[in-house]
């Protein structure tokens, strides 16, 4: 049986930071960033662990990384614990395929998104106000409709709480405008790359998110991309528009949570065995949908 990873330490390397779902630890120079089995919704961390989650979400990043290098460089150096300082080797079995090496940058408090497709959040504010952050979307769409051209909708990046939509020109406020365009111009060419090479997997990448940050001049993708916690996969052979659509992301767990009568304010209920068993399939189907692999054991 698959051991689950809800928290990591390392002792002699200082916590850099401890997000949602990863562990982050200072190497001088460098970041390693070790994704655990945690798994977050509605703005809080579960108190239940998702098997191969963490696994999942670091070699599905690195795929996606190699794949999209000629569109933008990213943070990451390295996967394999053979190419990680000698003193961490020690740790080997907690950090297998779980685990990044990668350069420090100065992140770029922006959530960068980009939708292909009416669902969720954008869905809610398309059928209230006929636009998607400030951008008007053409009348009559239904739920799970394709849009003409992908659009980017960018959000502040909470620590804590809801991240909240932002137009472009908010954004340009924040981070000038010549990154903002550009920042643009890259997540839209990702989310159109990589979508062709999801189609021809099956699958619909309806929307996604990215992170950025900048090494000196340098815009350098960071974090995550196209994983499963940060994007939503639908399977393209039962895509019906006018309707929710089943999802190989972590949309199975919020609807879930839906169900349960939960207040989304007091500690969220351990989810039951059966749902973690689902998702944990969900995630490693997708892991081996896009990438062709089954690696992960």
């Amino acid at each position: 049986m698959e051991k689950t990873i809800g928290d990591v330490e390392l002792h002699g390397f200082p916590l850099f930071k401890k997000g949602k779902v990863r562990n982050v630890f200072d190497l001088d120079d460098k970041l390693l960033v070790v994704a655990t089995d945690r798994i977050s919704a509605f703005d809080f961390i579960l108190p239940s662990l998702i098997p191969y989650k963490g696994k999942v979400l670091t070699q599905l990043s690195r795929f996606w990384f190699d794949f999209a290098a000629l569109i933008c460089p990213n943070h990451l150096i390295a996967t394999e614990i053979a190419d990680f300082p000698a003193a961490l080797r020690p740790y080997a079995e907690v950090l297998e395929k779980r685990s990044m090496l990668v350069r420090k940058t100065q992140v770029v408090p922006i959530e960068c998104v980009v939708r292909g497709y009416l669902a969720g959040s954008g869905w809610k504010e398309y059928k209230t106000a006929g636009k998607i952050c400030g951008i008007k979307i053409p009348e009559g769409l239904l739920e799970s409709d394709r849009l003409e051209e992908p659009i980017f909708t960018p959000s502040t990046k909470a620590e804590e709480g809801h991240d909240l939509n932002i137009s472009l020109k908010e954004m340009q406020k924040i981070v000038g405008g010549d990154l903002a365009r550009k920042i643009k111009k890259v997540s839209l060419e990702l989310y159109q790359r990589a979508s062709l090479h999801a189609l021809s997997k099956g699958i619909i990448i309806a929307d996604t998110k990215f992170e950025f940050g900048l090494a000196g001049d340098d815009l350098v993708l960071v974090d995550e991309i196209f994983t499963p916690d940060s994007s939503r996969f639908w399977p393209l052979r039962t895509y019906a528009r006018g309707k929710s659509q089943p999802s190989l992301d972590k949309q199975f767990v919020r609807d879930y949570l839906e169900t349960t009568g939960w207040d989304k304010q007091s500690a969220p209920p351990v989810l039951p065995p059966g749902i973690i068993e689902k998702t944990s399939q969900k995630y490693r189907e997708i892991y081996r949908l896009l990438t062709g692999k089954n690696d992960l054991a």
